[in-house]
């Protein structure tokens, strides 16, 4: 059987560099496009380390369609895993024009070089920041998803919006995977979410300031309608996360007509406050982690999970690693 071929857009990027070593392992050829804005060059020898070998890479801006059309002319593409797209919430509130043009400027280049080379296969990496803050928690596949609250969130609405026409009308076949918050690395410790710069997500933070690099966690509003005033959250250990880009491959692969679209929550189906993480990173690796109060952001809500229920039942997955493990691995990397 030919060997599948398949783009994977940001591949540099710390979650996405899990999908191109656990698609490769599975057997399929990637090829991988990034303008290295939110990554670097040493992802790619990690993925070297780990596969012992360096899958084809292309530094591309998606906007510049030239130059991607020159990758598009060298393969030939069966599938595209679109994960392209800056994602710091306040920065896109910031920045709103920067993020529209890097993030749905970037994603309608790709889909017009999916058009014509007739690749019609795409798994996208939506949000579940999509989902209208006043649904009823937990969010399912079935709310809706036009009231976002950042930018961020909107462009992911608008790229699902453009896919669904696409699905409709040009008969391509597409999954938006939505979920939030992937935490820990690949089990080889080579590929890790460890920010230079101030993270933006909670769990490098903890570990940053677990281990003195930074003073202390500032905790944004303690003053919410909540367990503990502090708001409430799920999170996705990424290798579970990668395995449900397996699982949506499949699921097209082996579907008997075609034209499909989907859409699936992925989440560890297990919400705790900023305060609970905290006191569970205390008790996994048995240090104090020093915050203080500061006053909400404007674009955090209180409460905000999802039920990944769908995704167990129509794509056989679930999340396996519990928050607990998740965060000692966490501890083992940044202990060594």
């Amino acid at each position: 059987m030919k060997q599948k071929t398949i783009l994977i857009t940001w591949g540099m990027w710390y979650i996405w560099s899990h999908a191109v070593v656990a698609f490769e392992e599975a057997g399929y050829k990637t090829v991988i496009v990034d303008n290295l804005d939110n990554s670097c060059l040493s992802t790619y020898r990690s993925i070297w380390e780990i596969l012992w070998y360096k899958p084809d890479f292309y530094e591309v801006d998606l906007r510049d369609k030239e130059k991607l059309e020159e990758v598009f002319k060298k393969y030939t593409f069966d599938w595209v895993l679109h994960f392209a797209g800056l994602k710091a919430v306040g920065e896109s509130c910031e920045k709103p024009l920067h993020y529209f043009d890097n993030n749905v400027v970037g994603s309608l280049r790709l889909f017009e070089l999916m058009e014509k080379y007739s690749v019609k296969n795409i798994i996208f990496s939506s949000s579940a920041t999509v989902y209208n803050y006043d649904n009823e928690i937990p969010y399912v596949e079935t709310q809706n998803i036009w009231e976002t609250t950042n930018t961020y969130a909107t462009t992911k609405f608008l790229i699902e919006k453009i896919l669904n026409d696409l699905s409709k009308f040009s008969w391509f076949n597409v999954i938006n995977l939505r979920y939030f918050n992937p935490i820990w690395a690949h089990q080889s410790w080579l590929i890790w979410e460890n920010p230079e710069w101030i993270p933006n997500n909670l769990l490098p933070f903890i570990m940053k300031v677990a281990i003195w690099e930074l003073p202390y966690l500032n905790v944004f509003g303690n003053d919410y309608d909540t367990i503990d005033g502090t708001w409430v959250r799920d999170y996705i250990d990424v290798v579970d996360l990668i395995d449900g880009h397996l699982k949506a491959y499949d699921l097209i692969e082996n579907l008997d007509f075609s034209w499909f679209i989907d859409d699936f929550n992925l989440w560890l189906w297990n919400w705790v406050s900023v305060l609970q993480i905290l006191e569970a990173s205390k008790k996994a690796i048995w240090k104090d982690i020093p915050f203080k109060i500061a006053p909400r952001r404007s674009w955090d809500i209180a409460e905000f999970y999802c039920n990944p229920s769908k995704a167990k039942s129509i794509l056989w997955w679930e999340a396996k690693t519990s928050l607990q493990d998740s965060l000692k691995n966490a501890w083992k990397f940044y202990n060594k």
